[in-house]
């Protein structure tokens, strides 16, 4: 893998609790960087704070709340004296059911975490970041951006949705010096797997686990899309099920 250096940065991480979330946190600060470990479980992102040591910022957030990823984001700057990187990694996959019957409720719940929480993270950093005229915002996408999937109505619209946001973010931020962009990891062996697993419904919940790659895996390649390497997929996904981005971010 690459060694990619990221001393002197400060990076928030949202859904930092758990997979790709987690191991983001851990590679940022194993590059120097200083994080902000974002998410609901407070217990598990103290943990893993207190794992990484003085370079990291527990800070409990939903981020469905508008008000509390502005302040995550006020607490980040506040104790770091900025922030360069946003990765908008929190996301929840159900419900997984066709739409006649899906319950509506879970569904809008989806749209809140997955899409709204996406903008929210945007809208409360861009202006910082356009401010001090540089910074780095990752939104993670899926192939459910792309395309539709049995059962996933709500995952592949919200996806959708925070894919047209990665194309807004990167329109109107990169005159202003900001990288906006997504990743797209493919499957990724974390507790969303297992719940995709158990539903039984589409292709994907056949898979066999050995397919699904490591949560370190995206966690490396988001190290790599802060460099100007990355700079030619600014304002699109990523797909790290590409052998020739594999190869760049260091994985082949």
């Amino acid at each position: 893998m690459k060694n990619i250096n990221m001393v002197g940065k400060t990076v928030l991480i949202t859904g930092a609790s758990r997979g790709i979330g987690a191991a983001a946190a851990r590679a940022f600060a194993a590059a120097g960087a200083q994080v902000a470990l974002v998410a609901r479980d407070v217990d598990k992102i103290a943990e893993i704070a207190g794992e990484i040591g003085e370079k990291a910022l527990a800070i409990p957030c939903d981020v469905s709340r508008q008000s509390e990823v502005d302040a995550a984001v006020a607490a980040t700057g506040k104790t770091f004296g900025g922030l360069d990187v946003l990765i908008n990694n929190a996301g929840i996959i159900d419900p997984i059911g066709h739409l006649s019957d899906i319950d509506t409720g879970a569904w809008e719940r989806t749209i809140d975490v997955n899409l709204k929480g996406v903008m929210y993270g945007m809208h409360a950093v861009m202006p910082g970041m356009i401010a001090q005229g540089h910074g780095t915002i990752i939104n993670i996408s899926s192939g459910a951006a792309h395309g539709p999937v049995e059962g996933w109505s709500a995952y592949c619209t919200s996806k959708a949705g925070v894919y047209m946001l990665t194309r807004m973010g990167d329109k109107e931020g990169r005159d202003k010096g900001l990288r906006v962009l997504g990743l797209s990891p493919g499957t990724v062996a974390t507790d969303m797997q297992r719940e995709i697993k158990a539903s039984g419904i589409n292709p994907v919940s056949q898979l066999d686990w050995s397919v699904h790659i490591p949560p370190e895996w995206p966690a490396q390649a988001l190290l790599w899309m802060c460099t100007p390497e990355a700079d030619a997929h600014l304002g699109t996904d990523v797909s790290l099920r590409e052998d020739d981005i594999r190869q760049k971010v260091g994985l082949v």
